[in-house]
Formats: structure tokens, C-alpha cells, sequence
């Protein structure tokens, strides 16, 4: 029996619903680990469907397409080493999420995921029956033991592997990106390496599927819990891995090591191919977008650009009376610093035909914030407009402090497909500008150097929706917000917690109440990239009719 083992991982991005691209995508993967030697090649969970399927796992026409899919991969793939990826299978009456392995034109073997999430962004209880935990299956020389995702993060699924056999774990994933993620897995990867006495290898999906945004980032390590191999984040990789037998049980060859950003990059990135691949998997391959002259619009049309290249970003200035003449300048200059098209669309005409076919029912009623939203309305119609004609995404570009807070004008500013910043605190769309303009890499589309002007990144914000106005006429300090806004919504912390750390009641109880009325905004807000454990979507989930409120209210 040989005494090595070579295992090509292809860490790459489905596209769900698209059986046939992805079934393509799996063939040339297996292709290549045929051209370079390999026992076996191995791609992530759920590759063959693309992943999350939500409810669409449910229609039994899907379910026999990725079967019809499997079954030509098996015949296809017959000649070479083995093949495994992820699926969904119906069997006798129970949708499974499996991991299947073919080998010499057969199924050689099929793991079904026995952990099932139902916390986060998962809801796999709902979708999916438990499997049983399943033995090893042999690839060549070995006997793997093959923890689903969720399966390697309890040590039951892969300690019962290893005792029936097992001597190679392989774990293929679809983890999301979440600021510091990559250090939870890591850990739980050791502790099942160091619980086994075995080598293992992580596999994760990269790309972007909705508001998730697979980060790839996959590992393998030797027992001890030390990497032998580290893929990139946020890219398609193909490599492979020679496993060798020694006295004390097979081991990895040592791979390369690709570096792995930091928060601030990583999340960066994850806007950037958030946006790319909603996109380009929607079948869009321009945007539009209001620019302001304000950080928020300038960091949604730097993402942009780096995500899609300049010509095919166009962005539009609406000014109004209220617009400041350095807004109109800053605008300019961030356009030509990305190389972008900037259109110009003055309001006041709209405004005042609006005005004036509503003043007969507003006769005797002061001026409000009636008057305020309809001009972000009429900016938010025009913009439709032009996504309409053009067939280009509309971006809408209300930061997570903002869409929190309800600081946003539904069916305005709120108007648009997809928002890059949705789960950015103010404070750090801030910071992540300022990196943006230290920061250049080769994955960026746009140009390097500062293309945010210093002054859009330095003036108090305002929305300019009327005379000498600023965010913190009606709003805390940004820095404070987020700080009261980062507990009571991603540590559901009490009022009453945050007036015992310090934090004036008033203020406390103004953001609380804030909060809890915008929920129906949120529901009908654009969907944005998760960088967060407590993003708006699946993470968070409140009800719109809701009479309850703290008490410390």
C-alpha cells in the first residue's frame, strides 16, 4: 500500500442555483488534481447546489437536477481520483445535507451532516434531517473521516470517526465572514486535531451569496494543531497537499502560507466581493448611485469602483438650495480621483412642483420633516430613474448606525438594491476611508492612493436637508451612538446596564426608542454584506408590531 496520499483542495465560489456552472466548476477542479497526481480532489459543502439554498431546497425539481448533476459528475469523473463536494439529497422522504464521494464511477460514499445550525444565519433544522454520524470511507492508501462544517465545532463527530478508523479528518465548510471568525475556527480546528491525534483539513467556500460572504481562508494542519497549509482569503484557490505515512500517523507536507489580513482589510474586501458577486450573479454589471459629498456615498463609490472598475460606476449629484458649495466640490474631486462619471440633477424644480401640488392640504401647518424627506423622496425617484433606463443597480448608502437608528428616509435615500455599508458602524466608515486611502492591493479596481478627500472624511456629516444642518442636532456623537448602539444591539444589553457603565438615561433611552420604532425600515431595507454576528437580516430578527419596550425605558 502507498505511503502517501495527495489531495487537491479547491476552495471555490458556486453560485447558487446555477447546478450546471458549479457541476462545470467541479469537473475542471477534478481535472486539475488529475493533471497534478492527486488521490483525490475535494471541493466545499454544498458546492453542487451553491449555498445558502433557504427554502429553495424544499422544490423537488431542484432536488433532481442536482441529482441528474451528481449522477454526470460520477460518469464523468470516473477515470481519476476520487471527487467529493457537498450537496443537498432527498432520501426516503428526508432532505439530507450531504458530502458525497465519488470514486471509479460509482458513489463511493455519501456523509450526511449529523450538527445541524440553528443559530446566526442558519436555519438547517427548518431545511434539513440529522444524519447519522458517519464512519470513515477509504480514498487510496487512507481512511478519512469527513465532519460536516458544523460537525467539526462538537468533538463527538470526529472523535467517533477517529475511533472507527479514521486517519485523515476533512472538513468541508460553508462559513460566512465575520470580523474575527478566522481565530474561532482555527480554534476549534485544534481542539478536534488535539482530541484526535489527527491531521485535518479545513475547506471553505469563498464568494458572495445574498448578505453572506464566504471568506475561503481554508487550512490544514498537523496533529498539535500545527499549519501545514493556509489558503488566501476571499480567493478562488486550488491546491495541493501531499500526506505522507510515518510512525506516528500520516502527516502534511508544508504548503504555502498565504497572509491573512486584518480586520479592517477583511472587511473591506468582503463589501467589495459582497457587491461584485450580488452583482454579477444578478445579472448586473453597472450601478448608479447618489453622490452627496458626504463619507458614506464617497466609501459606497470607492467599493464600487474596486469592485467593478470605473466605467461602471456612474454617480449622480442632486443638489438642492441646501447643498453646500463644498459638497458640490468634494463630490467633483472624489469623482475624479476614481475616474468615475459624475452627472449632475439640481432638484429645486421637482421640489417646487411637489410643494406646490401639495400646498393646498399643508395650508396653515409649519414646515417639518415632511418637507425635509420629500426632497431625499425626489432624489430617490430620479435615481430609480436613471437604474430603469440605464439597467444599472441603484446603491443606496446608509451606514449601520444610520439604518439602526431609523436615520434614513424609506422610499428616499433608502431607495436601491443593494447597500455595500449596511453592517458599518459610522465610526468605522470613518476608519475604513482612511484605510482605503493608506491602502492599495492588487484585487482593488480602482486607483491607488488617497481618492477620498481628507475634507469629506473631516466635516461634521450632515444631510443638508435644510439650513446649517448636522447629524448631532438630533443625534449623539457619532463615537457615542455607536458605542450605546454596538451593546444594545449586538450584546442586548439593558438600558439600565449602559446608565450603570456611565452613560447618560436620556440619551440611552432616546437611541433605545430609536431603535426599536425603525424596525419596519429595516425590513424593507437593501440588503448588504455581513461583517458582523448581529447584521440586519437573518441575524437579528425582531417583530414589526411590537409593543413591548425595556423597561428601563
Amino acid at each position: 500500500m502507498s505511503d502517501t496520499f495527495r489531495l487537491t483542495l479547491a476552495q471555490l465560489n458556486p453560485c447558487l442555483g446555477d447546478i450546471a456552472g458549479n457541476a462545470a466548476k467541479a469537473r475542471a477542479a477534478w481535472a486539475e488534481g488529475r493533471a497534478r497526481g492527486a488521490d483525490m480532489v475535494a471541493l466545499p459543502e454544498m458546492f453542487l447546489s451553491g449555498y445558502q439554498t433557504q427554502d429553495l431546497v424544499w422544490r423537488p425539481a431542484f432536488l433532481r437536477e442536482i441529482r441528474h448533476a451528481l449522477d454526470a459528475l460520477t460518469r464523468d469523473c470516473a477515470d481519476g481520483p476520487a471527487l467529493g463536494l457537498g450537496l443537498p439529497l432527498a432520501e426516503d422522504g428526508q432532505i439530507h445535507n450531504c458530502w458525497a464521494v465519488l470514486a471509479e464511477g460509482r458513489v463511493h460514499a455519501v456523509i450526511r451532516k449529523h450538527h445541524l445550525p440553528n443559530n446566526s444565519v442558519f436555519d438547517e433544522k427548518r431545511l434539513f434531517a440529522p444524519g447519522d454520524i458517519s464512519g470513515p470511507y477509504r480514498a487510496g492508501p487512507i481512511r478519512i473521516g469527513t465532519p460536516i462544517c458544523e460537525d467539526a465545532w462538537f468533538p463527538d463527530v470526529a472523535e467517533t470517526q477517529a475511533e472507527s478508523g479514521a486517519e485523515l479528518l476533512l472538513v468541508p465548510n460553508g462559513s460566512p465572514y465575520a470580523r474575527h471568525r478566522f481565530d474561532t475556527r482555527m480554534a476549534h480546528m485544534v481542539a478536534r486535531g488535539v482530541e484526535t491525534g489527527l491531521p485535518l483539513v479545513y475547506l471553505n467556500l469563498v464568494g458572495g451569496q445574498d448578505d453572506q460572504v464566504f471568506d475561503g481562508a481554508s487550512f490544514v494542519l498537523n496533529p498539535g494543531g500545527h499549519l501545514a497549509l493556509q489558503l488566501p482569503a476571499h480567493e478562488d484557490a486550488i491546491e495541493t497537499v501531499a500526506f505522507s505515512r510515518t510512525d506516528a500517523g500520516w502527516r502534511a507536507a508544508t504548503g504555502p502560507r498565504a497572509r491573512l489580513p486584518d480586520a479592517w482589510e477583511q472587511d473591506y474586501r468582503a463589501m467589495v466581493v459582497g457587491l461584485r458577486d450580488y452583482l454579477g450573479k444578478s445579472g448586473f454589471a453597472r450601478v448608479v448611485l447618489g453622490l452627496s459629498g458626504g463619507v458614506d456615498s464617497a466609501l459606497v463609490a470607492t467599493i464600487a469602483v474596486d469592485a467593478l472598475g470605473a466605467a461602471n460606476v456612474h454617480c449622480v449629484m442632486l443638489p438642492s438650495e441646501y447643498t453646500a458649495p463644498e459638497s458640490l466640490a468634494d463630490a467633483t474631486a472624489l469623482a475624479q480621483n476614481l475616474g468615475v462619471r459624475l452627472d449632475e440633477i439640481g432638484i429645486e424644480g421637482p421640489r417646487a412642483a411637489m410643494t406646490e401640488a401639495l400646498a393646498p392640504l399643508f395650508t396653515g401647518r409649519a414646515p417639518d420633516v415632511t418637507e425635509e424627506n420629500l426632497q431625499s423622496r425626489i432624489r430617490g425617484t430620479l435615481l430609480m430613474a436613471l437604474s430603469n433606463k440605464f439597467g444599472a443597480m441603484l446603491l443606496t448608502t446608509g451606514n449601520k448606525s444610520e439604518v439602526e437608528v431609523g436615520y434614513a428616509t424609506i422610499y428616499g435615500d433608502m431607495n436601491g438594491g443593494y447597500n455595500p455599508i449596511k453592517d458599518l458602524w459610522k465610526t468605522r466608515v470613518f476608519e475604513t476611508c482612511r484605510w482605503r486611502n493608506a491602502h492599495h492591493r492588487d484585487w482593488m479596481a480602482g486607483p491607488a492612493g488617497a481618492v477620498i478627500p481628507a475634507r469629506i472624511i473631516d466635516k461634521p456629516p450632515s444631510a443638508e436637508l435644510r439650513a446649517d444642518q448636522r447629524d448631532e442636532d438630533s443625534l449623539p456623537p457619532y463615537a457615542e451612538l455607536d458605542a450605546i448602539l454596538e451593546r444594545l444591539v449586538e450584546r442586548d444589553h439593558d438600558i439600565a446596564d449602559l446608565v450603570a457603565d456611565g452613560y447618560a438615561y436620556e440619551t440611552v433611552r432616546k437611541v433605545a426608542h430609536l431603535v426599536a420604532i425603525s424596525e419596519w425600515k429595516r425590513h424593507q431595507s437593501a440588503p448588504g454584506p455581513r461583517l458582523t454576528n448581529r447584521a440586519f437580516w437573518l441575524d437579528r430578527r425582531y417583530p414589526l408590531v411590537n409593543r413591548w419596550r425595556d423597561p428601563g425605558e
